[in-house]
């Protein structure tokens, strides 16, 4: 698969359930902040795709099994980095405040109320510790994932840098940059544990979109750190191959999607964000949205749950420590031997 617009250089390689494909990647720098140029490093490994569920390979758990042994069981990691604080920032690349289906409301009321949440705690059972590299458990004195209220920082809406027709994935990273200093986040220090959601417009998004993944993310190198970053289309612009209607029935599931994909891609950034086979993956390079996406029915089936804030549509997350330690998908989660 093709994310449009790169230069052939050196390669790259775009997880997509669980299958590598190879990209090629410029080398040239992009604009940064201002009037400034801040160079962004070629040299990344890969980005990480959520397929659309055509594409998806039904996670690992099935129906009619009470416990999930799918491919890849379980999650190991090779001590790389994870995030401790999770904060988030979305950026309305170039939105012009179109936005018929209310995408941006739903989306900032999800990551409003997700810190804290029984969803996201199946996520602080990983970890980094000094003594690298690790397998699939973490020892007690590891600095583990975190899972803070108000992860949600800030949001800015971006109509004076023009977004490409179809943007590449050079100018996502280009555009991370600039929200990195937009919003002051100009150390290492202040982004490591951020991740810049860059939502594309309705109608303007990277190639595959919708046809084979609905969200990626991944790590932009530059003067200010490594930045986290998602690509993130306008989700209702797929339909049902991005998640509309999959947990709930007509208007009520319209923004399902942005909901199921932002908490995907927010898990994944939590615990693998340098996204360079040294987070927490499987033995197929899957992460722990990937082993339990688009389940629609039995043991870690997507549905509804109530945070702070409201009611909404998210896929479960692979727990290590789930049914006795064998794994499995969880919707929530308490500790060791307490999640289902």
């Amino acid at each position: 698969m093709h994310l449009g617009g790169f230069t052939p250089g050196r390669s790259r390689a775009l997880l997509l359930g669980g299958a590598v494909l190879t990209l090629a990647a410029a080398a040239a720098p992009v604009t940064g902040a201002a009037s400034t140029r801040t160079p962004v490093s070629r040299a990344l490994s890969h980005i990480h795709a959520m397929p659309t569920l055509q594409h998806e390979r039904a996670g690992d758990c099935t129906l009619f099994v009470s416990v999930c042994q799918g491919a890849g069981t379980p999650m190991s990691t090779a001590n790389g980095p994870i995030q401790v604080a999770p904060a988030v920032y979305i950026v309305f690349w170039g939105w012009n405040g179109i936005d018929p289906a209310g995408m941006g409301a739903r989306q900032q009321n999800f990551f409003n109320g997700v810190g804290g949440s029984a969803w996201n705690a199946s996520q602080t059972q990983y970890c980094k510790t000094a003594n690298a590299p690790l397998n699939t458990t973490c020892p007690s004195n590891g600095t583990f994932v975190g899972n803070p209220t108000g992860v949600l920082k800030g949001t800015w809406t971006d109509n004076t840098n023009a977004v490409p027709a179809s943007p590449d994935d050079n100018a996502i990273q280009a555009e991370a940059v600039r929200a990195a200093a937009h919003f002051a986040n100009t150390t290492s220090a202040s982004n490591a544990g951020t991740q810049y959601v860059i939502d594309t417009p309705h109608g303007n998004s990277t190639t595959g979109f919708g046809t084979q993944w609905c969200a990626y993310h991944g790590i932009a190198s530059s003067s200010y750190g490594g930045l986290a970053y998602t690509d993130f289309p306008y989700i209702p612009d797929a339909g049902q191959s991005c998640g509309q209607n999959f947990v709930n029935a007509g208007s009520a599931g319209t923004l399902d999607g942005v909901s199921i994909v932002g908490g995907h891609e927010f898990a994944e950034t939590e615990t693998d964000p340098a996204v360079a086979n040294t987070g927490w993956t499987d033995s197929i390079g899957a992460e722990t949205g990937d082993k339990c996406a688009w389940i629609s029915a039995g043991p870690g089936a997507s549905t509804n749950v109530s945070l702070s804030n409201g009611t909404y549509a998210v896929q479960s997350l692979w727990s290590n420590n789930a049914n006795s330690g064998a794994g499995g998908c969880v919707v929530f989660y308490a500790g060791a031997g307490n999640q289902h």
